[in-house]
């Protein structure tokens, strides 16, 4: 069902912590209707680069253009991090896709239901945090993001994209899978939580 989602987002003033960027397939990033199509990765930043402005991705014939991102490996997904362009260059929309194969196409994003619609805010000039309902993005593997409305009304800028949230690691034992956030995955293996398990289920003596 689409969602609509707004006023929720917060300024960034700090750390990196649950930041993806490693995980990010970067080398397939690509984008539709940008000025240069390779540009679509120069918006994949490291952490240290996001309040950068020397490289961007910029929208061809009008206002609309759609970014394609790529994951190594699934994630849950806290957040969604973008630093755009400013007075009329600033999009008001963005519709996010989530675990498409390939980019989504202009000619389908209205006959397909997007897993957000997010109202963007104006006027922001640093790295902008809009938090995702996690239960809706629990396993993500790709993301098509489609700015469009912008104030100018004629083209969209991005100078960064980035996401928080945490890498999953998937476990099959028999015909059964199981899926460990991989921070968790770290501190204790499967064999130790299974064995827990039963522990808390035999019967106590008294």
């Amino acid at each position: 069902m689409d969602s609509e989602q707004s006023s929720n987002a917060s300024q960034i003033v700090g750390s990196n912590t649950d930041n993806l960027f490693s995980i990010i397939d970067r080398a397939n990033v690509h984008g539709l209707n940008l000025t240069v199509p390779e540009d679509a990765k120069e918006t994949i930043k490291p952490w240290d680069e996001r309040e950068s402005t020397d490289k961007f991705a910029d929208s061809n014939v009008d206002d609309q253009l759609i970014i394609h991102v790529p994951f190594a490996q699934n994630v849950r997904m806290k957040s969604v991090l973008l630093k755009l362009g400013r007075g009329g260059s600033t999009p008001r929309r963005l519709r996010l896709y989530a675990n498409h194969a390939n980019i989504i196409d202009f000619s389908e994003v209205d006959d397909v239901q997007p897993a957000l619609n997010i109202s963007l805010l104006e006027g922001e000039i640093g790295v902008t945090e809009y938090p995702l309902r996690m239960t809706a993005f629990s396993s993500i593997n790709s993301l098509s993001l489609f700015f469009s409305d912008s104030v100018g009304e004629e083209s969209t800028r991005i100078y960064y994209i980035g996401f928080k949230g945490e890498t999953r690691i998937t476990r099959k034992e028999g015909s059964s899978k199981l899926e460990i956030p991989a921070a968790n995955a770290a501190d204790s293996t499967l064999t130790d939580t299974l064995r827990e398990k039963s522990a808390a289920q035999q019967p106590t003596a008294k």
